[in-house]
């Protein structure tokens, strides 16, 4: 039997990051396993359930999190980016910085810091559909579990309520950013994928009309850690939503925008109208597609929701949407079956926006190459260097785990010899 010894540094603590920095660390490999959040969990986190079990995230989320606490061989660094990767395969100087979380482990998490802070912020978690103190915890089963500070919102010692009250001498305002340089044999890349900007979709007018919202904030909805404990309610009036429309592809498989197909938009807007209703059965729920697409299993559920008499399907691009002074959303789209143009109104209005990589915003601190959409070309990467999840194309969970595993077996093999 071969006893692995090294180190992998894991870039992205997402799912794909802590599955690879898991699997890795349970062969007797050291991971460095690098977040720039303040919390591990990528996008799932994010989520009300997830396929292909619809499990809600604390299912798999929470087991990786204990299998991290009881294997000492992962270090886990969030708040934290990747400056600078030097040398090759087998000698890795990688440059890090950390910024501080101005809260230390000696936190117990007991909330009576949130109770007197004076200073509200935008909060991002929930895609700022709600409010978070300016000392705070990201969800409610974050990891670390360790509240934290916006040094961009904290009033710092002008205010130091939460010092004061902290009985546990948790807060400390003076941590400064680190830079650690760190060694090591091969390095994982997993940093994921990012909501496209809905924004930049003119005719879609999210932003504009309020009650226009992202499939990403329909999960944080529907969520009972999210905005309104897991009611659906639109965010304009708080009204419960009994007329809702999905716009597929908004963003994806377009020249304009991301020209690839996102690959799990569909699935995810059939799971949103099982959370409508789940929560009310006399809900209403219109899909405008150009194409469903539910690879491999998954094509049994898109028949178990058509099957459903208030889910429709509609065949055709929506043209343009316009507020209704009422609050409700008009939609003009096409029939391409029916062979008409039509206008309807709802009470909101999802947008299933496509997955964009990460790595397209990111000045990538090693000599690689990548795709005219942001993605990684995996044949440019040094030796030593490997891809995983939604770095290397859009994946959901499934796949996403599937390849964290291969890219510890390449890591390994790296590291053994065996491999480039």
């Amino acid at each position: 039997m071969i006893e692995f010894q090294g180190k992998v540094l894991v870039i992205g603590g997402g799912i794909s990051g802590i599955t690879a920095a898991i699997e890795a660390a349970e062969t007797g490999v050291g991971v460095y396993l690098v977040e720039k959040n303040p919390y591990l969990g990528g996008r799932v986190a994010q989520l009300t359930k997830y396929f292909p079990k619809l499990c809600p995230p604390t299912c798999g989320l929470e087991l990786n999190f204990r299998r991290m606490r009881e294997n000492k061989g992962v270090e886990i660094l969030t708040q934290t980016e990747v400056l600078k990767v030097e040398g090759s395969k087998g000698n890795f100087k990688v440059t890090l910085k950390r910024m501080p979380r101005f809260v230390n482990d000696n936190c117990t998490l007991c909330g009576e810091c949130f109770n007197v802070c004076p200073v509200e912020k935008d909060n991002e978690f929930n895609f700022n559909m709600n409010k978070s103190k300016a000392i705070y915890s990201p969800f409610e089963f974050a990891n670390p579990p360790y509240a934290i500070i916006d040094p961009n919102v904290c009033l710092g010692e002008k205010c130091s309520k939460c010092i004061d009250v902290c009985k546990y001498n948790a807060i400390d305002l003076k941590m400064k950013e680190e830079i650690i340089d760190v060694t090591v044999d091969s390095i994982i890349v997993t940093t994921g994928w990012q909501p496209y900007d809905a924004g930049k979709i003119d005719n879609l007018k999210f932003g504009i009309v309020p009650n226009v919202i992202t499939n990403m904030m329909m999960e944080r909805l529907a969520s009972p850690s999210g905005p309104t404990g897991g009611k659906i309610l639109r965010p304009s009036d708080g009204k419960p939503v009994k007329n809702v429309a999905f716009v597929q592809c908004a963003g994806s498989r377009d020249e304009n925008h991301l020209p690839y197909c996102s690959y799990i938009c569909c699935m995810a807007s059939l799971k949103q109208c099982t959370y409508l209703l789940d929560q009310d059965p006399e809900v209403k729920a219109t899909i405008y597609y150009i194409d469903i697409r539910t690879p491999g299993r998954y094509e049994q559920f898109y028949w178990n929701v058509k099957e459903n008499p208030n889910i429709t399907f509609v065949k055709g691009k929506v043209a343009n949407i316009e507020a209704d002074p009422s609050g409700d959303v008009w939609v003009e789209a096409e029939d391409i079956l029916a062979g008409s143009k039509n206008k309807e109104r709802f009470d909101m209005v999802v947008l299933a926006t496509g997955m964009q990589p990460t790595t397209a915003d990111w000045n990538l601190p090693f000599n690689a190459k990548k795709t005219p959409d942001g993605f990684i070309e995996p044949e440019s990467l040094p030796d030593g260097i490997y891809l995983a999840g939604s770095a290397v194309m859009p994946f959901d969970v499934i796949r996403s785990l599937h390849s964290a595993t291969g890219s510890v077996l390449k890591a390994l093999q790296s590291i053994s010899g065996r491999g480039n």
